[in-house]
């Protein structure tokens, strides 16, 4: 059995077909793990939605910002400019579709493998059992009862630093932004929500969130996407992958095999002509 883990696909279905090709998986004995933002920017968000609820348990996912996003204009958000979402909202399938969505996790792991993914990253403050902890008690607020209200106090970059004694939606709202769209900290963990280049162009005072030497979850080989602009795949000295390699935005979809490093892509169409990456 191999077990390939997906860079944010961002509705582009027909380069991640390509891409399954490629690596000859094989719906039998392999596995895939999506690494979030399954939707938007891109033409296909409900087929490629479709495609990986079929997948059944083949399929793990952790959710994105844009999945986020998505639940949260099916419950009464505005759409932005660049949302490319209702091919979902205007399905015959939708509330089946946003049902499963919903239902999927922050952080999936392999314990046995000591390897873990999310979608964008982690404070350096939390070690592995805190963030196992703290994606369950966001996980069950999403797929609770009063999940709508959350989907509407979870907008907005405070607090920007973790501290035990959060509560309410204030807590909720930074555990989701850390899972979610978190790149770049300071040394004590504050978080800095507006820089989004490759390392090295960020602000001085901040590190991307994997390189903060003090980091407790470095004892886990982490899995994530959201930053397509790193410039690279594998930092192997911080024990990271970070497999957005940008297919909405004519880059490259990538999979990495968990269990060797080995990494595949195929080159995708330019589906957006205002890409930042986000």
């Amino acid at each position: 059995m191999t077990t390939y883990a997906i860079g944010d696909l961002q509705g582009c279905l027909d380069p991640l077909l390509r891409l399954l090709d490629q690596v000859h998986f094989d719906t039998a004995s392999d596995q895939l793990w999506f690494a979030g933002d399954l939707v938007n920017r891109g033409p296909q968000s409900a087929a490629v939605l479709r495609f990986v609820r079929s997948l059944g348990d083949k399929a793990r996912v952790v959710l994105g910002n844009h999945d986020l996003h998505l639940l949260a204009v099916a419950n009464g958000r505005r759409q932005g400019r660049r949302d490319t979402l209702n091919d979902i909202l205007n399905a015959d399938d939708c509330d089946e579709l946003l049902g499963w969505l919903r239902q999927q996790p922050l952080l999936v792991e392999d314990a046995g493998r000591g390897i873990a993914m999310l979608h964008a990253g982690l404070p350096p403050q939390w070690t592995m059992a805190q963030a196992r902890q703290h994606a369950r008690d966001a996980e069950t607020a999403l797929r609770g009862h009063g999940y709508r209200e959350l989907l509407v106090q979870m907008y907005g970059d405070e607090p920007s630093l973790w501290d035990e004694s959060l509560s309410g939606f204030a807590r909720l709202r930074f555990i989701i932004n850390c899972f979610t769209r978190l790149r770049y900290c300071d040394a004590q963990g504050r978080i800095a929500a507006e820089p989004k280049g490759q390392p090295g162009s960020q602000p001085a005072g901040l590190l991307p969130w994997f390189m903060l030497p003090a980091r407790r979850s470095s004892d886990f080989r982490i899995i994530f996407g959201h930053w397509s602009t790193l410039g690279k795949v594998s930092w192997p000295e911080h024990h990271v992958y970070g497999i957005d390699s940008g297919c909405v935005w004519g880059g490259r979809l990538t999979a990495l095999n968990i269990d060797d490093g080995e990494l595949h892509s195929v080159a995708c169409d330019e589906y957006s002509k205002t890409g930042n990456g986000e």
